[in-house]
């Protein structure tokens, strides 16, 4: 039986990461729909005997997610859709929503549609009406479009890459709407600042490990405790996307609106004022570059970063070229240096060795079943090493002459040290660790000894002028002459119950 002490807030959203760029698509079932109260259970916050389970009448509806892929296809999309809208029909229809929680990335694609989460956030808003809160904690590589802007009472986002503040965000984006409902009616929905800024980059040159982000995003926190003040934040935005959104965005929220504005200006003004600066958080170079010198190190384990394919950032993960490149080099075979290469996807490949067994002899064509445009599928001829099922995927390891290969049937991440030592593989004694990433994350990036980031072809491709942008507003740094270009002209105040 609810409370009805209690605010009735309802959790939705899809959440992806995808390219445009790749020619990859995300299912409606790839992206794993958990619903009820699966929804709840997946945060520990608002899970029984989380700190915010208390505060409210919680009621998941859906909640749609990966790590990051190919546009979604229009059909999927819709289906996603219109269990949610049907969801939030229904608690509507029981007792009228005071808030709803919207998980999104921000960065998400749909097949024909330029701005998947303001199209979500206006069909759920048309449901649940005006008077009902919505919160969001948002991806900083997520987009944020005027639509989203404007439609989403309270947007927060991460304050740092790697994104080590995830769970806090998410947590901080509920606190904010369970806080703000505990305000008088009429006085809960804050001014909203929207600063546009004419910058793509990649996240591989915007990491708050380093300068200018890791100044640019130490501001946040105090801009945040301003008297009048809620939220701030940056979003760096997604440039594997050709849309017309996907740019920087400064915002701040508050009820204090002229002082929303000023901070809000004067940040994307900062953040204008230093894109120069902004440089890869390693030293980059062509994968015979990067190959050579981790060859030549002394130390161990040497990491690359296989970029321009990396899944978590919507690669589509099959591109073989780095891979082929590795398994022909006669500079790494000559050394008597091994490398370890994480990872490929390929089910037939990954189901052929694990029927073969460990110790067989295999002869595998692998790869480029999605993404066939920078190499065709390759051939990896070695001994089965490992055969590791798993509850929703199966790895294998192939050991060629100079090169073990973790094939799989679905495509992942390889993050973590646990990644590796449950195939049988120690990374921190190989000589070269080839990783489909672009930053380090935070365990491999402390077990490197040295590492570079290859600029390799693939949906995510870091060189953004080989991608080709024809979409996004121009101009747009760094891909044009911005000379002259005022950084703030776009910026709107949506002034909310707390401008009077």
């Amino acid at each position: 039986m609810t409370s009805p002490a209690l605010p009735r807030i309802a959790v939705c959203g899809i959440s992806l990461e995808a390219s445009t760029f790749s020619p990859a698509l995300t299912t409606a079932a790839m992206l794993s729909p958990r619903r009820g109260r699966e929804v709840l259970d997946a945060w520990p916050f608002w899970s029984a005997g989380g700190s915010l389970a208390a505060r409210a009448d919680w009621i998941g509806i859906l909640q749609a997610r990966n790590i990051a892929g190919g546009a979604i296809p229009a059909d999927d999309y819709a289906q996603l859709m219109a269990e949610i809208l049907a969801g939030l029909v229904a608690a509507v229809a029981e007792a009228p929503l005071d808030g709803l929680v919207l998980d999104i990335h921000g960065a998400a694609s749909v097949v024909g549609l330029d701005d998947m989460e303001g199209d979500l956030a206006v069909a759920v808003r048309a449901v649940v009406g005006p008077d009902c809160l919505i919160s969001s904690g948002m991806d900083l590589h997520g987009n944020v479009s005027r639509t989203l802007a404007e439609t989403v009472d309270l947007l927060t986002t991460y304050r740092t890459a790697p994104h080590v503040d995830w769970q806090e965000t998410k947590e901080r984006a509920v606190t904010n709407l369970v806080e703000r409902l505990a305000l008088p009616a009429g006085r809960r929905r804050p001014a909203k600042a929207w600063v546009p800024v004419p910058i793509l980059l990649p996240g591989e040159m915007t990491s708050t490990r380093q300068e200018p982000a890791a100044s640019l995003y130490a501001r946040v926190p105090g801009i945040e405790a301003l008297d009048g003040v809620l939220d701030a934040g940056i979003w760096i935005g997604y440039p594997w996307a050709d849309e017309p959104r996907n740019c920087a965005v400064v915002m701040v929220v508050g009820d204090d609106p002229d002082l929303a504005m000023a901070e809000a200006t004067g940040l994307a003004r900062d953040l204008w004022a230093r894109r120069e600066e902004f440089g890869f958080v390693a030293p980059t170079g062509s994968l015979e570059e990067v190959l050579a010198a981790a060859i030549a190190s002394p130390v161990r384990p040497y990491f690359i970063s296989d970029s321009g394919d990396n899944p978590t950032a919507g690669g589509a993960g099959d591109v073989t070229w780095t891979l082929a490149e590795l398994l022909a080099s006669e500079e790494l075979a000559a050394s008597g240096k091994r490398a370890v290469y994480a990872s490929l996807p390929d089910s037939h490949g990954a189901l052929a060795a694990a029927e073969a067994g460990v110790g067989a002899d295999v002869r595998l064509t692998l790869g480029a079943r999605v993404d066939d445009r920078p190499a065709p599928p390759v051939q990896v001829a070695g001994q089965v090493v490992a055969v590791v099922p798993g509850e929703d995927n199966l790895e294998v390891v192939v050991r060629t002459p100079s090169v073990d290969v973790i094939v799989t049937r679905r495509r992942r991440p390889y993050h973590l040290e646990g990644d590796f030592t449950r195939l049988g593989l120690d990374p921190r004694s190989a000589d070269i660790v080839v990783v489909k990433i672009g930053y380090l994350e935070p365990e491999l990036f402390d077990m490197a000894a040295d590492w570079m980031l290859a600029l390799t072809p693939g949906g995510v491709d870091q060189d953004l002028a080989r991608l080709g942008h024809r979409r996004v507003q121009r101009p747009m740094f760094p891909l044009d002459d911005v000379s002259g270009v005022d950084p703030v002209a776009g910026a709107v105040l949506f002034p909310g119950d707390t401008a009077s």
